[in-house]
């Protein structure tokens, strides 16, 4: 493993400025030209089309007053910039996205990087967040940038692409969706989706992303369930929900979630399900919504396609991606830190002892 040690250099790092823009897009598209050397999250960049510039790109478009951006400055030049989103009802911060221009003096881009890093760390430690996510590609030392930065890797998705040429299936009529048990997802599911995220997760993933009941009651724009590492594509789309109901009419076999984007970016397609739910059903059923929800434009507002994550454990979902003409353009790393420390403390209770979380210090 490479160890990284900030460089010692006039460099500093600061919040960004309304004057940074310019630089700070410049910056960006030069990062992106230059993916090996200066970006780290290299969330899908060998499409032709489809490039982290042009799914979470600068300026501001989707930025939040409580979202945060710093920057690395040298000799008066912007040369590094780390954009973090933070989710309003819940301590969770995410890194989207984070460059350093190499061939510097005073730093190298690994260096500018991990500083930026740092000062997110920090930040975070004073206003409380409890988790910090990133995803990124293992390659060019981005897995073990933010390992030496206490971030712990807790699995792998694979990012599908279904190509605009691809015609969508056609919508389906009302009757073929009730036949089907197919339906619009509502708050009051909150709790049959939360059994199925359990059933279909494995425990040590669960654990991390500590998802809670509230959390699927939340529907809409700000939705971040269930997490992925395309999840801030879903600021840029109309986000709908729905749920494959089990026979028994109680429990659910199977959830879709879909963003169809409102500018040029791919349209969004998150599937989960038990093994032995009809999958590949409740997927041609979602492509076919995309295209009724893209109105007479229809193929013409397919600018980029539609793109799904896929964790590695939900096989055999993959494979039914695959039949519905999804194809793997490239494999990214989660990666997750906690500042809250578990902690058993003795309680009055039959159970005996109960789990608390206190946050840590910085």
């Amino acid at each position: 493993m490479t160890v990284i040690r900030p460089a010692r250099s006039s460099g500093k790092v600061r919040a960004a400025r309304l004057t940074d823009l310019a630089a700070l897009g410049e910056l960006s598209r030069l990062c992106e030209d230059d993916a090996a050397g200066g970006r780290s999250l290299g969330l899908p960049v060998n499409g032709p089309r489809i490039g982290v510039f042009s799914l979470f790109r600068l300026p501001l478009g989707a930025f939040r007053p409580n979202d945060l951006l710093f920057v690395y400055e040298e000799d008066k030049r912007v040369a590094g910039l780390v954009r973090v989103e933070r989710e309003s009802h819940r301590d969770d911060w995410t890194i989207v996205e984070l460059d350093g221009l190499s061939g510097l003096p005073g730093a190298s881009a690994g260096d500018i990087r991990f500083r930026l890093v740092q000062q997110v760390l920090r930040e975070g430690q004073k206003r409380g967040a409890g988790h910090f996510h990133v995803a990124c590609t293992d390659a060019g030392g981005n897995v073990e940038l933010f390992m030496q930065a206490g971030f712990a890797r807790y699995g792998e998705e694979r990012i599908q692409h279904r190509d605009v040429r691809q015609p969508l299936p056609e919508p389906w009529p009302e009757d073929r969706r009730t036949e089907a048990r197919i339906r619009t997802a509502t708050p009051r599911d909150a709790v049959a989706l939360m059994q199925l995220y359990t059933a279909v997760t494995p425990a040590p993933v669960r654990r991390l992303e500590a998802f809670r009941i509230p959390d699927w009651e939340r529907q809409g724009t700000h939705w971040r369930v269930p997490r992925s590492s395309l999840a801030p594509l879903l600021r840029f789309a109309d986000i709908e929900g729905y749920v494959l109901e089990a026979p028994d009419g109680v429990a659910i076999d199977g959830f879709i979630q879909l963003g169809v984007a409102r500018e040029d970016q791919p349209h969004y397609l998150r599937v989960m399900g038990r093994p032995e739910a009809d999958l590949a059903t409740l997927i041609d059923f979602g492509l076919g919504d995309i295209r009724a929800r893209l109105g007479r434009s229809g193929e013409q507002a397919q600018t980029n396609g539609v793109i799904a994550p896929v964790r590695t454990y939900e096989s055999p979902l993959d494979r039914r991606l695959e039949e519905a003409g999804f194809r793997t353009i490239s494999t990214v790393t989660l990666l997750m830190k906690e500042t809250l420390v578990r902690v058993a403390e003795p309680a009055l209770a039959p159970a005996g002892v109960r789990s608390l979380e206190v946050t840590r210090g910085s």
